[in-house]
């Protein structure tokens, strides 16, 4: 039923059953603000802000809001450079010299439209043996970006999402106004829009009024504490704001009161390749299409919380949705609410489970079709890997980045559209087609570059190709090492005191796992030799977490 068909307790209802799982006094949830016009049509919460506590969330409680940090990141860079402080264009050695000479020089443009090529400084401090909840000075992850000797590609030639680039350009910020990136966010943005509840949190040490709590299933049932009040890094998160707060920031999009009148655009402009292709990512925003309805999104995704603002422009139209829940979807969710009020005025239907027509007769793919599709899936450019299984008779993928700005490392169940085709609840097409050498799988976000991965099946070393890799292995660039030794067709790797992993065999001399830290996708091993006998590795950590090939030497 659509906002015309339906009266304002119609449409209030099918929201609120969208979140029904949550509406109770035992569980963790979200603050919901559904904005046309400027104003709220509906805001509600559901379920608790503490568990502990049993204290219910309101449109007032403060939460984390992960990378949907970003776009106030880059409001900041625009208007510090309205007011001369610095060009979107400049050489970000001009502000961070201590950042190495590489192939070309970075410009904040490019690292604000994530084409920077910087390694992901969470990635890093994961892959370092470290946990990013612990305390991190800014001091230590500006070195730990600098001391990286490579990037990921030559700066322009690619869209890869990393944390480290708006780490730094609230550095960049912070040196050029000589001010703090909290405060003089807080006297360009959130005072002057009224967002009274809203601020940079880089000082864990302050109190911070209805700041809730954050959570994740556990097994067996009820939930486990997943938030941290040690996390002060800003930049390319550190946002805590409400509800109410967004609806402030959604109403400056249509009547900007902030600088001299550059904002909107350089928000909403689109990234540019060197090769001239364009980028959905804008400055800290994803410039999207829905249903033939063009979008403006960002999601955040840290500890438990997990955060969506979607709009939707031509119609003035916005979702707000903040939860304090690993398993929530507020990206997913929020679609859900467009399909409620805005069903009359989509351009395209639904992507739902149709029979699709094959050889002249419709037929949905059946379980053993789905089966043909299973298996572990790679990609020979980042190694990022994703793993395909049938679960209840549906498709569902792992490890997948299904959108750049809301990771996730659980498994997402496909729709069919086709016997091979398939696609995800945020609208990411996956196809399968054979090759001659096996299984291709190909996915895709509206706008974006394919990604291409192959079917493998991995190899089975001996216990004697195993013993090879043992020995310890360390990087000057995580100044981290890590103890390799063999154990029952696996390779167990000790980093620090950190809980030791299994990684598994992929192909020869590479082997993939998952840490026990704050990794989204697999870590990837490929061992290399000298002469024949192992040397070093190099270590990927998947499209998510933006790391590729540091090279780890092999101790004497």
């Amino acid at each position: 039923m659509s906002a015309e068909q339906g009266t304002t307790g119609d449409l209030e209802r099918q929201v609120d059953a969208i979140f029904a799982a949550y509406d109770k006094r035992d569980s963790a949830g979200c603050a919901l603000g559904i904005i046309r016009d400027g104003n709220f049509v509906y805001s509600h919460t559901y379920g608790m802000a503490s568990v502990e506590l049993r204290s219910p969330l309101t449109p007032q409680s403060v939460f984390y809001m992960g990378s949907v940090s970003k776009q106030f990141t880059a409001a900041s860079v625009v208007l510090a450079a309205e007011q001369g402080y610095l060009l979107l264009d400049d050489d970000l050695r001009k502000w961070i010299p201590e950042i190495p000479f590489y192939e070309r020089p970075i410009t904040l443009r490019e690292m604000l439209h994530h084409t920077s090529g910087l390694r992901d400084e969470i990635g890093l401090i994961s892959l370092s043996g470290r946990y990013i909840e612990d305390v991190h000075p800014t001091a230590e992850i500006v070195a730990l970006i600098a001391r990286q000797k490579e990037l990921n590609f030559p700066p322009g030639e690619e869209y890869q999402y990393s944390n480290s680039n708006y780490f730094l350009l609230a550095e960049v910020v912070h040196r050029a106004t000589s001010m703090p990136f909290s405060q003089f966010a807080e006297q360009n943005i959130f005072r002057p829009l009224g967002m009274t509840h809203s601020r940079f949190y880089d000082d864990r040490t302050l109190v911070l009024p209805n700041r809730v709590a954050a959570y994740s299933p556990r097994d067996g049932g009820g939930f486990s504490v997943d938030w941290s009040t040690n996390f002060e890094k800003v930049g390319d998160g550190g946002l805590m704001s409400t509800v109410d707060d967004q609806l402030l920031w959604d109403r400056n999009f249509y009547a900007n009161k902030l600088g001299k009148g550059t904002l909107l655009r350089e928000l909403q402009t689109r990234g540019v390749l060197n090769n001239g292709k364009p980028i959905d990512y804008a400055l800290g925003l994803e410039m999207g299409n829905y249903r033939g309805l063009p979008t403006v999104e960002h999601g955040g995704a840290l500890f438990g919380y997990r955060t969506e603002l979607l709009r939707f422009p031509e119609q003035k139209f916005s979702v707000v949705c903040l939860c304090n829940l690993s398993s929530a979807d507020p990206g997913g969710k929020a679609r859900q609410i467009a399909d409620v009020y805005l069903a009359r005025t989509f351009r395209e239907p639904q992507k739902a489970a149709n029979p699709a027509t094959a050889g002249g007769s419709e037929r949905r793919a059946t379980s053993d079709d789905l089966h043909t599709f299973a298996g572990l899936y790679r990609n020979p450019s980042d190694r990022s890997l994703v793993e395909v299984a049938v679960r209840d008779g549906k498709l569902a993928v792992r490890n997948a980045l299904v959108s750049p700005t809301t990771p996730t490392a659980a498994a997402t169940v496909l729709t069919a559209t086709a016997p091979d085709r398939f696609v995800d609840p945020k609208g990411v097409e996956y196809s399968f087609e054979t090759w001659p050498n096996g299984m291709r799988m190909t996915w895709v976000s509206a706008g974006q570059t394919p990604h291409l991965l192959d079917r493998i099946e991995p190899v089975h070393p001996s216990s004697a190709e195993l013993a090879a890799y043992a020995g310890d292995y360390y990087s000057d660039e995580l100044q981290a090492t890590y103890e390799v030794q063999p154990s029952h067709g696996a390779l167990i790797i000790a980093i620090g005191w950190n809980t030791p992993i299994a990684l598994q065999p992929t192909l020869r001399d590479e082997f993939y796992g998952q840490l026990p830290l704050e990794f989204r996708d697999p870590i990837v091993m490929q061992f290399v030799r000298d002469g024949g006998a192992v040397s070093g590795f190099d270590m990927f950590a998947g499209f998510a977490d933006g790391v590729r090939k540091i090279r780890f030497m092999k101790k004497d």
